[in-house]
């Protein structure tokens, strides 16, 4: 199977979503007709009393976050983290060439680009795209932007220094960048600086055809000075751009993760400050922002983002301790609440299906949750329509893979998801004849499983792996428990719900499982799930083998790299641990064995993986819901929908009477 692929774009992505606003007006009183003066003029009426002014409020806006911000907010996209952490990366970085328009169709970056992106077919199948980049264009400092800066992001993605460092990204599509990130060579011969303001960018032909093939040519510019202190320049002597002038540092590199101080940035938006303490964000106008790929620049002076409690969201949003709430989906405890606020008056609020889905996942290469049985079992035990019912309170539904409601290619598949794919129903008898059909058939002394307490299963060393909870009996067979360590979040109402439902539910002990929960940091629970040793040691060591997490998706509907069974992958984008062979080939083929534009083919490969990724449930898809973000009626113009987060609606919002 060929490698995967991690897509250089930062894509906004906007569907047409339906936006519902909460207003009011007011119908005028007749007014006697003027008086005629004695010229024959007529006579202007004066009121009896001046209305008073309209007040007047801070150009601010507090944004209510859902997740805590990490801190991991670097200027770049090398590292993974959470929703709040990328969305501050999306305010204060921009200018991609390529992006996508507010219908979902992919377009060229016109507050970028000095003309069309332009391609060439080479004899070996390559594709070599040749970008221009307009003059004029300038960091939040001041500082010019060329064709060098665009540059700089792929030669400090792909450096030695950055895969040291634990980020960087996987060279797979450009050519040349394999050679740069071993060492072998100090330039990437794919990537040429044809001028102070062009740059040409050749794709391998391994990767083609690619079904979002115009994404290739994206890359966005990069401050080097914030990477190295020495003072490095790009150049371009015939062979490929390289870094003249010091060596890039990993140290260094892995700094700009938690680069607070203002850090040098082409978005929208600059980041003042983070309280480390707090972790709340302060984000002012870039003056010297271009616009996004319409042109469209913000006029609200200031973005804070901090944490809003569930328990305590909606209040918070009625005091005036934040002002937005966004993508809320709880519906008893979230929505409802906002709802109530908008009749009494003074709130508005825009709602769109989610792109994307709340998930158990599941680590697929240790502990119970290795075997596709237990995994098919732990969906088996779970209502999960009961659990839709009671979470989203009728603004979401059930979901059987990983897709959103929005989703042209789920839209498209109703009949194809009747006919073909296990929907998991609620039946704990099924889950104990899978469970006894893959081997839980035994006591903890290895005798036959008398069917009260924990099941057991006999494993090969291999499977036996380092989990803890083993029993190796005297003549040496391997025993391993059916229970499951699961990581939760703090403060998290679909974790209080799984607890009572499947957790402490009687059909859950009656089929011999157990689930031992335990409550977490968000920032932790995403260190688990990644393995990252390089935060603390250990975070790499498999503890958990199921988190509760909901995922979003970008309009490049990419799996490959996130089922690859590239080692270069693991942790960071396949961090469910799954190695299967034919999961990953389709995963691949979805995107790369179609041509752009050619949507019959897509679908087709989509719906194959669906199936495959069915039978194997590397996650229990739990919903997908209707989202509501709540707002004062004074932020006027906010417009988001299912692709188009906060980043991108809050350039064309407004405060009334800002001042």
């Amino acid at each position: 199977m060929k490698g995967s692929k991690k897509i250089l774009a930062l894509l906004l992505v906007l569907a047409m979503g339906m936006t519902m606003l909460a207003g009011c007006s007011s119908t005028p009183t007749a007014t006697e007709s003027p008086a005629a003066t004695d010229d024959g003029a007529a006579a202007t009426e004066t009121p009896a009393a001046s209305e008073a002014p309209a007040e007047t409020r801070p150009n601010r806006l507090i944004y209510g976050s859902s997740t805590e911000i990490s801190g991991d907010i670097g200027p770049d996209a090398w590292w993974t983290n959470n929703a709040t952490d990328q969305m501050i990366r999306d305010l204060i970085n921009d200018y991609n060439v390529v992006t996508f328009d507010q219908d979902g169709a992919m377009v060229e970056n016109a507050s970028v680009l000095d003309g069309a992106i332009t391609s060439v077919e080479n004899e070996d199948g390559s594709k070599t795209f040749t970008v221009k980049i307009k003059q004029g264009l300038t960091y939040n400092n001041g500082e010019p932007i060329t064709a060098a800066d665009y540059c700089a992001y792929a030669l400090i993605g792909y450096s030695p220094a950055a895969k040291e460092a634990g980020s960087g990204m996987v060279p797979l599509e450009l050519v040349g960048t394999a050679e740069y990130q071993n060492g072998d060579v100090n330039y990437i011969s794919g990537l040429r600086l044809v001028d102070e303001y062009t740059y040409a960018i050749t794709v391998s032909a391994d990767v083609l055809p690619y079904y979002y093939e115009e994404t290739y040519a994206n890359l966005k510019p990069l401050y080097l000075p914030m990477y190295a202190s020495a003072p490095l320049t790009v150049k371009d002597d015939g062979q490929g751009v390289y870094l003249d002038g010091g060596e890039l540092v990993a140290d260094e590199i892995n700094a700009t993760r938690y680069m607070y101080d203002s850090p040098v940035s082409a978005g929208p938006y600059t980041l003042v400050s983070l309280d480390t303490g707090t972790l709340q964000a302060t984000l002012e106008l870039n003056p010297n922002y271009a616009g996004n790929f319409e042109g469209q620049k913000p006029s609200i002076q200031t973005i804070v983002i901090t944490k809003s409690e569930v328990s305590t969201a909606i209040d918070s949003l009625r005091t005036g301790a934040v002002d937005l709430l966004d993508t809320l989906s709880d519906g008893n405890t979230e929505i409802n609440p906002a709802l109530d606020l908008v009749e009494e008056g003074g709130y508005d609020y825009v709602s769109f299906e989610r792109n994307g889905y709340g998930k158990l996942q599941f680590v697929c290469d240790f502990g119970p949750t290795q075997f596709p049985a237990v995994r098919q079992a732990v969906a088996l035990l779970l209502d999960r329509n009961e659990f839709a019912n009671q979470y989203c309170a009728g603004y979401g539904s059930v979901v059987d893979g990983p897709y959103g409601l929005c989703m042209w290619m789920y839209k498209e598949s109703q009949e194809f998801f009747a006919d073909n794919i296990d929907s998991y129903a609620y039946n704990p008898d099924r889950a104990v004849e899978i469970l006894e059909a893959d081997g839980w058939t035994l006591n903890a002394d290895g005798t036959p499983y008398s069917g009260t307490g924990l099941r057991y299963k006999e494993v090969t060393a291999e499977e036996a792996g380092d989990y803890a909870l083993n029993v190796t009996l005297d003549d040496g067979r391997i025993l391993m428990p059916l229970h499951i360590m699961w990581a939760s979040s703090e403060d998290n109402p679909i974790s209080e719900l799984l607890a009572v439902m499947l957790v402490n539910g009687e059909q859950t002990a009656a089929a011999g499982m157990e689930i031992e929960m335990t409550v977490m940091s968000f920032t932790d629970l995403l260190n688990y799930l990644y393995r990252d040793a390089t935060v603390d040691e250990r975070y790499g060591v498999p503890t958990y083998g199921m988190f509760n997490l909901a995922t979003g998706f970008t309009q490049v509907y990419n799996q490959a790299y996130y089922y690859s069974e590239d080692p270069a992958y693991m942790g960071t984008y396949n961090n469910n641990f799954i190695l299967d062979d034919e999961l990953a080939q389709l995963a691949w083929d979805m995107v790369y064995g179609v041509e752009a534009g050619d949507d019959a083919a897509y679908l087709d490969m989509w719906q194959k993986f669906m199936d495959r990724w069915n039978e194997l449930l590397p996650d229990v898809p739990l919903y997908s819901n209707i989202y509501y973000t709540v707002f004062p009626d004074w932020l006027q113009g906010y417009d988001q929908s299912s692709y188009w987060d906060f980043s991108q609606a809050v350039l064309y919002a407004s405060i009334e009477n800002a001042e």
